[in-house]
C-alpha cells in the first residue's frame, strides 16, 4: 500500500466521546471509606450536629470559664443571692460565691465523671463480652448469667450502698457507677462478636492459626466499633444524669467542690427567691444529656449496616 493511501491523523481523532462531564467527575473522584461516608452522613444529620456542636461548647466553657472569671469557685464575696449582673453574670449563692464560676467548674468534674465511667464500661464490658462471644459454650453461659445476675440487682440501690459505705467523694461516685454499668455493654459487645465470628474472614484467619486475641483485636472489635462507640456515646450522659441525682440526695462530692448535681441540690430551697441558682446547673445538665442523646442518635443512623454493603 502507497503512503498516500495511508489517512493522515488530527488530534480530533484522539478525543474522549461518549463521556459526560458529569460522568468524567464521578470517575474521577477517590472512593469514599466507610468511615468517611457515615462521617458524611453524620453531618447531614441536623440534629445530630446541632448535639455536637452543643457539647464542644460546653467543653469549651469547662476548659475555660473559669479562666475568664475574677472569682474562684470557693471564693466568698459578700453579696449574698446577688441575681444576674455586670460583675456576677450568673449571680451568686447563699454564700456570695460566683455562681458562674462553679458552673464550668462543675461541668469539669460532672463530665469527668460521665466520662470516666463510660470508660471503664467500655474496657470491662468490651473484655467481658468478647470472651463470652467468642469462647462459646459453658464459658459463655457461666458469664452471662453473672451478667443477669448484676442486672437483676437495682442499678441506684447499688450505688446508694456504695456510696455510703464508701462516703461521698469523686473516686467512690465512679466507681459505684461502674460496678453493674458495664453489663450493657458486655450485652452489646458479646451480640455483636456471635454475629461476626462465623463471617468467613474470621474462619479464614482462625484456620491460618490466628490465636483468640488476634481475632478480637484484629478482626472482631474493628468490626463491632460502630455499635459499641453507639452505646458508649449514651452511656456518658446517664453517667451524668445519675450523678446529678446522686448529688441531689446528698451523695456528690463534698464541699467546697461543685458538681451540677451538687449545685442543683443548693439551689432547690432557693428555687422561689434565687431561681437563677437552680436554672443555670439544671440548663447545663439538660443541654448535655440532649448533646450526647442527639449525637448517639445520628450515630446509629450513620452507621446503618447497609453502609457495609
Amino acid at each position: 500500500m502507497a503512503n498516500k493511501d495511508i489517512p493522515k491523523l488530527n488530534s480530533s481523532d484522539f478525543e474522549i466521546v461518549g463521556s459526560r462531564t458529569e460522568e468524567a467527575e464521578t470517575l474521577a473522584k477517590k472512593s469514599i471509606s466507610f468511615w468517611g461516608e457515615v462521617a458524611r452522613r453524620f453531618i447531614r444529620n441536623k440534629l445530630a450536629l446541632v448535639g455536637f456542636i452543643t457539647l464542644f461548647i460546653i467543653i469549651l466553657g469547662a476548659i475555660f470559664g473559669p479562666m475568664i472569671s475574677e472569682f474562684t469557685y470557693r471564693q466568698q464575696n459578700g453579696d449574698y443571692n446577688t441575681s444576674p449582673n455586670g460583675t456576677y453574670w450568673f449571680g451568686t449563692d447563699d454564700l456570695g460565691r460566683d455562681i458562674f464560676t462553679r458552673v464550668w467548674v462543675g461541668a469539669r468534674i460532672s463530665i469527668f465523671i460521665g466520662f470516666a465511667a463510660a470508660i471503664i464500661d467500655l474496657i470491662v464490658g468490651v473484655a467481658w463480652g468478647s470472651i463470652a462471644g467468642l469462647k462459646g459454650g459453658r464459658t459463655d453461659e457461666i458469664m452471662m448469667r453473672i451478667a443477669d445476675i448484676l442486672t437483676a440487682i437495682p442499678y441506684l440501690l447499688v450505688v446508694i450502698i456504695l456510696l455510703v459505705v464508701m462516703q461521698p467523694g469523686l473516686i467512690p461516685m465512679i466507681i459505684a457507677l461502674s460496678l453493674t454499668g458495664w453489663v450493657n455493654m458486655a450485652r452489646i459487645t458479646r451480640s455483636e462478636i456471635l454475629k461476626l465470628k462465623n463471617q468467613e474472614y474470621v474462619l479464614a484467619a482462625r484456620t491460618l492459626g490466628a490465636k483468640n486475641m488476634h481475632l478480637i483485636r484484629k478482626h472482631l472489635l474493628p468490626n463491632a466499633l460502630g455499635a459499641i462507640l453507639v452505646t458508649m456515646t449514651l452511656t456518658i450522659p446517664n453517667a451524668i444524669f445519675t450523678e446529678a441525682f446522686l448529688s441531689y440526695l446528698g451523695l456528690g462530692v463534698p464541699a467546697p467542690l461543685a458538681s451540677w448535681g451538687t449545685m442543683a441540690n443548693d439551689g432547690y430551697p432557693a428555687l422561689t427567691n434565687a431561681p437563677w441558682r437552680l436554672f443555670f446547673p439544671a440548663l447545663l445538665i439538660s443541654l448535655t444529656i440532649f448533646a450526647f442523646n442527639a449525637i448517639g442518635d445520628g450515630l446509629r443512623d450513620a452507621l446503618d449496616p447497609k453502609l457495609r454493603k
